[in-house]
C-alpha cells in the first residue's frame, strides 16, 4: 500500500494528471493485479448477502417505485431486475437503480466505518447490471467488484465527508466508476475522467439521514450508482470532466470539504498489487444502522439478566462520537424518540433499537419496526429512559487504524430504581470478524435462506446458491443466474399512480 497526499492546488500550478488522486484511482482500476483467493470468496458472500436483503424488501414501497421506474425502460439486451423472471430486461442504469434501492432499503447489508461511513455492497448492483448488459463473465465481475470495494474503502479511510455534512455516497460515485472501469477493461484516461464526473454529480448533503428520514435513504446509493454508469458512458464516448476534481482551486476539497489548507492522506494499493480491501468490511446480522449492531447483541444479553424491566430507572450508553451524534441523543433529533417516526428514522435511533432488543431479547427486520411495536406503552417508557454519551475511549477505539483493534460498541450502564447498577460493554458485534460468531459462508447462506423463505422456491434458492458459488467460472450468458426470481404469489399488484415514466 502507499499513502497519497491530497490537497488543493492553485490553477496556475497546473497539477499534472499523474499527481491527482483521480488518476491514481484510475491507475489501479486499469492495472493487471492478480486476484486474491480470499477476496474472491468474499465477493461471493456479498453477492449472496445483497440478494438476501433485496428479495426480503421486494414489496416495500421504495423498492416497488424504483422497480416500476426501471420497467418503463425495457431493453432487449439489458440487465435483470431482482425478483423478476430473468427474461425481463431493462437498461442497465435503471436496473442498477431498482436493484440498488432493493439492496439498501432494509439497511441490512455490509458496512465499512473509518473516517467516514460506507456500505460498500452498494457498488455491486451497478457493476452487476453493466456486466449483464455488456456480456461480461464472472471473472470480469469479480475484478469490477473488488475495485469498487478497494476505492470506496480507502476513500472512507482518508476523507471524512460527515464533518462537512456531506452524504457518504460522494465516495460511492467514484468507486462505482472505478469498478466499471475494471469490469470493462477501460484505459486509465477514460477511468480518470469517469471518476471525476461521477464525484462531481454525486455530492449531496446528509439531510437525507437527519431529522425525519425518508425513503431517499434507500434511493441515494442507487442514484449514485446510476449516475456513475452514465458518467462512464459519457467518458467512453470521449467526453471529459471537471478537473482536477479533488485538488482544484474551486473543487471538492476547496469548497465542499476542509478547504485549501487541509491535507488528506488516502491509502491506495500500488499498481498491480492485489485488491483486498473487501476483507476489511463486515456485514450485518441485524437490520439496523451498523453502529447499533453490537449494542443489539448486548441488549439481547441483558434481557436474560434483568428480570423486571419496569425496575429500570435510567440507561446510559457510553459510546463513540459517531454513534452518539448520528444515532444517539447527541443528534438532537426529537424524531429519534418519536413512536410515530418512520422506519428509516427508527433504524437510526439507538434509543429505540436498544429498548426493543432489551425487551424482546431478539431483533427482527420486520417485526421490530411495525407501528404497533414502536408504539407499545412499555417500549415507549423504556425508550425514554435511554440516553447516550460520548466517551473518548470509545471514540479512540472507533478510529483505530488497525482493523483488528477497531471497535463499534460501547458500555451500557443500567441504573435500577433500588439504587443498584448493572453495567456491561461490548467491542464489536457478534457477527463481526473479531466477534463471538463471525460470519462465514455458512452464515451468509443461512441469512439468505431465512430472509427469502416463502418468498422464493427452494428450487430457486438452490439454483442461485449453486450459481453464485461458481462465480469464477460463469460465462456471460450465466450472469443472469445471479438474479433471484420470487414466487408468483408474492407479486402484489400495485396500481400505477401519476408518474412521468
Amino acid at each position: 500500500m502507499r499513502n497519497i497526499t491530497v490537497k488543493v492546488h492553485p490553477s496556475k500550478a497546473n497539477l499534472k494528471k499523474k499527481d491527482q488522486l483521480a488518476w491514481k484511482i484510475a491507475e489501479i482500476s486499469s492495472d493487471k493485479a492478480k486476484l486474491n483467493k480470499d477476496a474472491i470468496e468474499m465477493v461471493i458472500n456479498r453477492i449472496i448477502d445483497n440478494a438476501s436483503v433485496a428479495i426480503a424488501s421486494y414489496n416495500r414501497k421504495p423498492v416497488v417505485s424504483s422497480r416500476q421506474m426501471a420497467l418503463a425502460h425495457p431493453r432487449k439486451n439489458g440487465a435483470n431486475v431482482f425478483g423478476l423472471n430473468p427474461k425481463v430486461k431493462v437498461d442497465c442504469e435503471w436496473a442498477a437503480w431498482a436493484n440498488g434501492t432493493a439492496v439498501r432499503e432494509l439497511d441490512y447489508h455490509d458496512t465499512f466505518l473509518a473516517a467516514d461511513y460506507s456500505h460498500p455492497g452498494d457498488n455491486i448492483p451497478a457493476i452487476l447490471a453493466v456486466a449483464q448488459q455488456k456480456g461480461c463473465n464472472g471473472l470480469d465481475l469479480i475484478r469490477g467488484i473488488l475495485t469498487g470495494y478497494e476505492v470506496q474503502v480507502n476513500l472512507v479511510k482518508g476523507i471524512c465527508l460527515h464533518e462537512h455534512k456531506i452524504d457518504h455516497i460522494a465516495h460511492l460515485g467514484p468507486s462505482v466508476a472505478a469498478g466499471l472501469g475494471s469490469l470493462l477493461k477501460l484505459n486509465t484516461e477514460t477511468i480518470y475522467q469517469s471518476v471525476q464526473q461521477a464525484l462531481h454529480t454525486t455530492i449531496s448533503t446528509r439531510q437525507s439521514r437527519k431529522g425525519e428520514i425518508s425513503s431517499w435513504k434507500a434511493f441515494a446509493p442507487a442514484h449514485a450508482g446510476k449516475l456513475a454508469i452514465e458518467a462512464v458512458d459519457r467518458c467512453m464516448r470521449g467526453e471529459g470532466a471537471p478537473s482536477p476534481i479533488y485538488e482544484g482551486e474551486d473543487s471538492v476539497i476547496a469548497y465542499v470539504l476542509s478547504g485549501p489548507g487541509k491535507k488528506y492522506i488516502v491509502p491506495l494499493p500500488k499498481v498491480n498489487e492485489p485488491k483486498k480491501a473487501i476483507l476489511e468490511t463486515y456485514t450485518k446480522e441485524h437490520s439496523a444502522e451498523y453502529q447499533s449492531q453490537a449494542l443489539i447483541d448486548l441488549a439481547r444479553s441483558l434481557n436474560k439478566k434483568i428480570k423486571n424491566l419496569n425496575n429500570i430507572k435510567k440507561i446510559t450508553i457510553e459510546t463513540s462520537h459517531h454513534t452518539h451524534y448520528v444515532i444517539g441523543t447527541g443528534a438532537n433529533d426529537p424524531q429519534k424518540m418519536d413512536p410515530y417516526a418512520s422506519r428509516e428514522t427508527l433504524d437510526h435511533s439507538i434509543m429505540y433499537i436498544f429498548a426493543v432488543a432489551l425487551e424482546d431479547g431478539a431483533w427482527h427486520h420486520v417485526k421490530s419496526y411495525t407501528p404497533q411495536r414502536a408504539r407499545r406503552k412499555s417500549t415507549v417508557q423504556l425508550w425514554r429512559k435511554i440516553v447516550t454519551k460520548e466517551n473518548k475511549k470509545w471514540t479512540k477505539k472507533y478510529h483505530n487504524r488497525d482493523p483488528k483493534k477497531k471497535c463499534f460498541g460501547g458500555k451500557v450502564i443500567v441504573k435500577m430504581k433500588n439504587g443498584s447498577t448493572i453495567s456491561e460493554e461490548i467491542n464489536v458485534a457478534d457477527a463481526h470478524p473479531a466477534g463471538k460468531r463471525p460470519f462465514g459462508r455458512k452464515e451468509y447462506i443461512n441469512k439468505f435462506k431465512v430472509l427469502t423463505d416463502n418468498i422464493i422456491s427452494k428450487k430457486e434458492s438452490q439454483r442461485f446458491l449453486k450459481c453464485v458459488q461458481n462465480l469464477r467460472k460463469l460465462k456471460p450468458k450465466d450472469l443472469k443466474g445471479l438474479n433471484v426470481e420470487i414466487l408468483p404469489k408474492m407479486r402484489k399488484r400495485i396500481k400505477n399512480g401519476k408518474s412521468i415514466f
